[in-house]
């Protein structure tokens, strides 16, 4: 089985684009109350989609408190009810990708049986305007142990007769690669100039030319508060929407930092 796990950061921003949010409050699982796992009602595609956004969500988790809101070509549950809006998402290592999901396979499925791993923080289940969903969703737990455990558990899971599902580690890729920028620009003008057309921007990495120390090398590493903000970012930056100082700049996702597994650095 081939998730193509290098290729997930592409597939965040593909579905991220186009309706409006609506949102919903219902009551909380109980996760410790085994009777959860299949209280949901059953979803079919004729009572998933319809022509007011009520409609989408009032069948979806009727007993669950995590607030639920269509948006841009994916269905969002969480982030927890109890969570506090001062605290920060969960951080990197944290989302898994699930994909070769049944077409007909929604939250009434997916959330009780990824529950069993941990805290959910939010689950994104990517849908088609059939009703159905596109084979794949991405689910972000309130710890990366739990986050960790779901892969173990869950890749090659059996939810249906002969239909196994992959669970793999999301790359929640936040940096950009930014090139054609004038040699001559010192790092600030480059962050000044790119927070003018992004938002969310952490930092940006230069690095000098071998030649000449006064001058960049002609590109430069442009850090982003989430992936989100990455992926808008470079939606937007895509060659012939934007210039920078009045050049052309080709733009990218950076090779993600390869994280080292806690397991293996604890036996270093």
């Amino acid at each position: 089985m081939d998730l193509e796990s290098n290729k997930v950061s592409s597939l965040h921003i593909d579905q991220e684009l186009s309706t409006e949010d609506s949102i919903i409050d219902s009551n909380h699982i109980n996760n410790s109350n085994e009777e959860s796992f299949i209280s949901y009602p059953h979803l079919s595609p004729s009572n998933i989609i319809g022509t007011h956004p009520n409609e989408v969500i009032t069948s979806i988790n009727a007993d669950n408190g995590y607030p639920v809101r269509q948006e841009n070509g994916q269905r969002k549950t969480g982030p927890p009810p109890d969570w506090p809006t001062t605290r920060h998402p969960p951080g990197r290592g944290c989302e898994v990708f699930v994909g070769k999901l049944p077409r007909d396979c929604f939250e009434s499925e997916l959330f009780p049986l990824f529950e069993r791993c941990g805290q959910i923080y939010e689950m994104r289940l990517m849908m088609d305007f059939s009703g159905f969903n596109r084979g794949y969703a991405f689910i972000t737990y309130t710890c990366r142990d739990n986050a960790k455990r779901s892969v173990k558990e869950l890749n090659n899971y059996e939810i249906r007769p002969s239909r196994l599902i992959g669970v793999c580690q999301s790359v929640d890729n936040c940096r950009l690669f930014v090139g054609g920028i004038p040699k001559t620009k010192k790092r600030e003008e480059i962050l000044d100039e790119i927070c003018k057309v992004t938002e969310g921007v952490v930092d940006v990495i230069v690095y000098p030319s071998a030649h000449d120390k006064t001058k960049n090398r002609g590109f430069a590493f442009v850090e982003y508060e989430s992936h989100r903000s990455a992926a808008m970012a470079r939606r937007k930056l895509l060659p012939g929407k934007i210039q920078l100082w009045g050049h052309q700049i080709a733009v990218d996702w950076a090779e993600p930092e390869t994280e080292v597994d806690e397991d293996i650095m604890a036996t270093v």
